[in-house]
């Protein structure tokens, strides 16, 4: 049953596309606001503009309190840091000046609870009217913090579990327990007020990996047990080279070039139950070379798509460096086709030095996302065959830094809460 209500737009005499006042104010489509149309069979997609932003990232800080096979910082030589109060003061009160809100996700490279303000800057982030979000390791989830955070109004509560038995965790999340994880998660869900829609909603975030596939059907059991009403899968992001071994994409990289490809026949495929009669058959349509929609759905719209930019959001780092995403928060090497990719780390400025708005409307900032929007990078993760795929620094269809055609979260491989 479809309960969501039916929003009518209409054209005018001039033919320009009027949209009810509820849509315009929650896509900020404001006189003169340019978007993206793009045609999809009988329907048009349209592209929030890109002046709009609706998720503001904050990195308290990039230090943790466990170790995990996973983690970017296996691999780099960044400065470890945590955010003052006044920067977070100055991110604050620029996400107050916008209209509707912004979410904010308290998230990053690191634990967020590792910084002792972590908590207090939640409370005051609801005070701007703002929905917030954290992902935690929730190892350090205790009485004392879980309530605090049940007062200070967070909305989701988001984590990472990435195995469903003691020994199966502990492989991949060295330092921590799983019972206490568990634990500390039944007794949040607990504390929490009664209501038919209980806050903060719970969220399981889990990285997958040969090591820990096997265990994704329990863990959504889990989290279903533990009142879970979100649940986040990615693929792993290999940092190490022998972190290669645990990627599930392997065939995947290659496969995507077929995914809305104007040269390659198309499949429409309908809802079906998937049993023993027809999983084989249903596996193999699924990764035949054709543009797949399946019950009028197209699975290719994940490739060559930035959800970042999409979606509208801004990355700030601990140090107040306000970067387009996750991955170019901090620089990294990771692993693309068997050989280091180097990523630099791209600022397009400093909430301590300018306001966040002044930074988001920074004119060579909003032409570098109308780029990523059309995404008309090299197909390095396909490709991957010259040394330019090597760096983000340029590409053979002569983009310069950053170039984002290795990125594995533009083709929907890798994923964030």
């Amino acid at each position: 049953m479809n309960s969501k209500a039916t929003l009518w737009g209409e054209v005018d005499e001039q033919g320009c596309l009027i949209f009810p006042p509820e849509m315009a104010t929650q896509f900020s489509l404001q006189p003169g606001a340019k978007f993206r149309l793009e045609p999809d069979g009988n329907r048009i997609q349209m592209h929030r503009p890109v002046t709009h932003l609706t998720k503001v990232y904050i990195e308290p800080t990039d230090q943790c309190n466990i170790t995990c096979r996973t983690c970017i910082r296996n691999a780099w030589n960044e400065n470890l840091g945590r955010m003052t109060d006044a920067t977070f003061e100055r991110i604050l009160e620029s996400v107050r000046q916008l209209a509707p809100v912004p979410t904010i996700f308290f998230g990053g490279l690191g634990e967020p609870l590792f910084h002792k303000q972590t908590v207090a800057w939640i409370a005051r982030a609801k005070t701007s009217g703002a929905r917030v979000e954290m992902i935690t390791n929730g190892t350090m989830l205790t009485e004392k913090r879980s309530r605090a955070l049940i007062d200070a109004g967070l909305d989701v509560i988001w984590v990472s579990i990435d195995g469903a038995t003691p020994e199966s965790y502990a492989d991949v999340r060295l330092g921590a327990e799983l019972p206490k994880v568990i634990a500390n998660l039944s007794r949040f869900r607990k504390m929490r007020r009664g209501s038919h829609r209980p806050r903060p909603e719970i969220g399981i975030a889990f990285v997958a990996m040969a090591r820990n596939i096997h265990d994704l059907p329990e863990v959504l059991r889990l989290g279903r047990s533990l009142g879970a009403k979100h649940f986040s899968v990615s693929n792993v992001m290999p940092y190490t080279a022998d972190m290669q071994a645990e990627m599930l994409y392997t065939h995947t990289l290659r496969d995507i070039t077929y995914m809305n490809s104007p040269w390659h026949a198309k499949l429409s495929l309908p809802r079906m139950d998937i049993n023993d009669k027809t999983q084989a058959a249903f596996m193999q349509a699924l990764q035949s070379d054709y543009n797949i929609n399946f019950a009028g759905n197209s699975l290719g719209g994940a490739t060559d798509v930035c959800n970042f930019i999409e979606g509208g959001t801004a990355s700030i780092g601990w140090d107040g460096g306000v970067s387009p995403c996750w991955p170019l928060m901090h620089n990294h090497t990771s692993y693309l086709h068997g050989k280091p990719h180097r990523s630099r780390r791209h600022v397009v400025g400093n909430v301590n030095e300018r306001e966040l708005l002044d930074i988001w409307l920074d004119e060579a900032y909003v032409t570098y996302r109308q780029k990523v929007q059309s995404f008309a990078f090299a197909p390095c993760t396909y490709c991957g065959g010259c040394e330019l795929s090597e760096e983000n620094e340029e590409d053979c269809f002569g983009n310069e830094f950053p170039a984002c055609g290795g990125c594995l979260w533009a083709q929907g491989v890798i994923q964030c809460p």
